[in-house]
């Protein structure tokens, strides 16, 4: 519901400009007002997991999220949306925060958790493309108010089914991690950090307002580094980024999403704009992607991961994700969806489904039960991170290189699909280098190793072990 909400709005901002008034600047913010709390608030939210409990703190997530869902469908107004959207973003970043540290907690043994980690990566993958699919069906059947009403259902049954399925935990208590100024340096500088790149459209890399703002944001990020290198307690430990593989692991992904951004979002307007889709079928012809996500993050990217290691299983997905782009940046103007599109499409799919179990399982691969809400909540942020960057650059230049196209004579359709293939072949790129690093810096435990890696590892609260069974091997 949370990942949905990401790209189910996209799809009907036509229709909510035209029924609420917005203008062509303010639309971009029933995005943004999404995403900058959403961006920001990540990193505390899985602190907070890890201190007051991951139960507690998701289910008021997602008791926040529906009802930020309904205002949004209730709103007669711009300046109404755009606030239950702000409150919507807070609910999302709240719940999605400790969902994998949840899911790390709950798995133990390495195939049960490969297993859970392809769900989550699936959901997390697939749900893009599902959102597209879902916010064309439902703007177009029965209006745009109906992408939110439709989470409250959702929504109220996953809060009843989260009380009464999920064991409680205590966490770790308020007093092993009050670092009230570390939260409050990190919340301004991820929030103000998004909210930079997320206006690079309006207001162009080089003005006075992205450079002002972005400095702003870095300096405010070194005092937060600086402050937990000397509280007492920290909000973010440094020994979560002490391991190569999950820190490696979280700037790689990074990388990753911002070179897919050019298929998630640019690949929607070739559709759309140059070969002529409908929302509706924009939908579907996306929806082949999630289905190869699902079929790998399902199914074959557990086993895969168990047998071989995440690091061996990463780097075939990162080349295919890198193949797929690079064949978007060589569709036509006068492309067909069949010849031109679904080839590059299947290679995408695949090894997005590959990439994200193992990156997953990379990130987390340090994380104690005491840091897994901390991890999750960085893993999720660097996500979110690379999803802004990577849009607010790739359309940047792809605008430039439609512009330069029609000033030169070309035709609409022929200046949008050159500004389109030059955002895929740079997304393309990006995906190489997270491909060159990962093999660089990237290294996976012996299967043996990773099976006692576990062993040792104590379990979190909520499996509820009886007395006894819980403790170390001698």
């Amino acid at each position: 519901m949370v990942v949905l909400d990401g790209t189910v709005v996209s799809v009907a901002l036509p229709s909510i400009q035209h029924g609420l008034g917005f203008s062509s600047a303010g639309l971009a913010w029933v995005v943004n007002a999404y995403l900058v709390p959403f961006g920001g608030l990540l990193l505390l939210a899985g602190r907070l997991g890890d201190l007051i409990g991951r139960k507690r703190v998701f289910i008021t997530g997602l008791g926040v999220f529906t009802a930020a869902s309904l205002l949004c469908g209730l709103s007669q107004g711009p300046a109404m949306l755009l606030a239950s959207r702000f409150l919507q973003g807070i609910g999302g970043a709240v719940t999605t925060a400790v969902t994998l540290g949840m899911v790390v907690g709950l798995f133990p043994e390495p195939k049960e958790r490969a297993r859970a980690i392809g769900v989550y990566s699936f959901v997390q993958s697939a749900g893009g493309s599902l959102g597209l699919l879902a916010g064309g069906a439902l703007t177009q059947a029965i209006g745009w108010h109906w992408i939110f009403f439709v989470n409250i259902p959702i929504g109220v049954v996953a809060v009843l089914a989260a009380a009464r399925v999920l064991m409680p935990e205590r966490g770790v208590g308020l007093g092993k991690g009050t670092d009230a100024v570390g939260a409050l340096l990190v919340t301004a500088a991820l929030m103000l950090g998004v909210y930079t790149i997320v206006e690079t459209a309006g207001h162009g890399w080089a003005s006075a307002h992205t450079l002002g703002f972005g400095a702003a944001a870095l300096a405010l990020l070194l005092a937060f580094v600086v402050r937990q290198a000397k509280a007492a307690h920290p909000l973010l430990p440094l020994r979560v980024l002490r391991s190569r593989s999950a820190s490696g692991a979280m700037g790689i992904q990074a990388l990753m999403v911002a070179g897919m951004f050019s298929f998630q979002f640019l690949c929607v307007l070739y559709l759309q704009k140059v070969l002529g889709f409908d929302e509706m079928h924009t939908g579907l012809g996306i929806f082949p992607v999630a289905v190869a996500i699902g079929a790998l993050s399902l199914t074959l990217a557990p086993k895969l991961i168990a047998r071989f290691g995440p690091r061996a299983v990463l780097l075939p997905g990162l080349a295919l994700i890198a193949a797929g782009l690079a064949a978007l940046g060589r569709v036509p103007a006068g492309g067909s969806y069949v010849v031109d599109v679904l080839p590059a499409l299947l290679p995408l799919g695949t090894g997005f489904g590959l990439a994200m179990p193992a990156l997953a399982t990379l990130a987390m691969s340090a994380a104690t039960p005491e840091d897994s809400g901390i991890a999750s909540g960085m893993f999720n942020t660097m996500q979110q991170i690379g999803a802004a960057f990577g849009l607010a650059v790739l359309s940047t230049l792809a605008n430039a290189r439609t512009d330069a196209l029609l000033s030169h004579g070309a035709s609409a359709p022929s200046a949008l699909t050159g500004g389109y293939q030059l955002a895929f072949r740079i997304g393309a790129g990006l995906v190489a280098v997270s491909l060159l690093l990962a093999a660089a810096l990237l290294r996976s435990p012996a299967p043996a190793q990773r099976r006692a890696a576990v062993e040792e590892m104590p379990l979190a609260e909520h499996t509820a072990q009886p007395a006894g069974t819980g403790q170390r091997k001698s």
